[in-house]
């Protein structure tokens, strides 16, 4: 996982712009919502990379690379999180919050199971809403 500081593009008076993604080729756009204490994904994708961008509200976002040690971070409104192929994720909503989903692969629509592979043991066990 890897979390990120988004810098303002451009301000003036009317507001700012700030570019969330540059130069990637994204194939799909999702909106998530979460109810406090839901628990999302406890998959990986092999082929595909996700941005997460915090809308509203507050969720927690526990990955983990082949290998590795699981990694966490809580992400509010305006943080920036990817995750990468063969990345474990899971998310949990600490409050109510939307995300938007940025995806790269195959990943969004009709092809959302075609590389969404569960974890036998989850990340974030939906029952007790903890890390494993």
């Amino acid at each position: 996982m890897k979390k990120f500081t988004i810098p303002v593009s451009f301000s003036d008076h009317r507001g700012a712009i700030i570019d969330l993604i540059e130069n990637e080729a994204i194939n799909s756009v999702t909106m998530i919502t979460f109810t406090k204490g839901a628990v999302r994904a406890n998959h990986f994708h092999k082929q595909t990379t996700q941005w997460n961008y915090v809308v509203s509200g507050k969720i927690r976002l526990v990955s983990e690379m082949p290998g590795e040690a699981p990694v966490e971070a809580v992400l509010e409104k305006g943080d920036l999180a990817a995750t990468y192929q063969m990345e474990k994720h899971a998310l949990l909503g600490l409050e109510d919050a939307e995300v938007l989903v940025f995806t790269k692969g195959p990943r969004g629509g009709k092809e959302y199971e075609s590389d969404t592979f569960r974890l036998e043991k989850p990340l974030i066990d939906p029952a007790a809403k903890g890390l494993v």
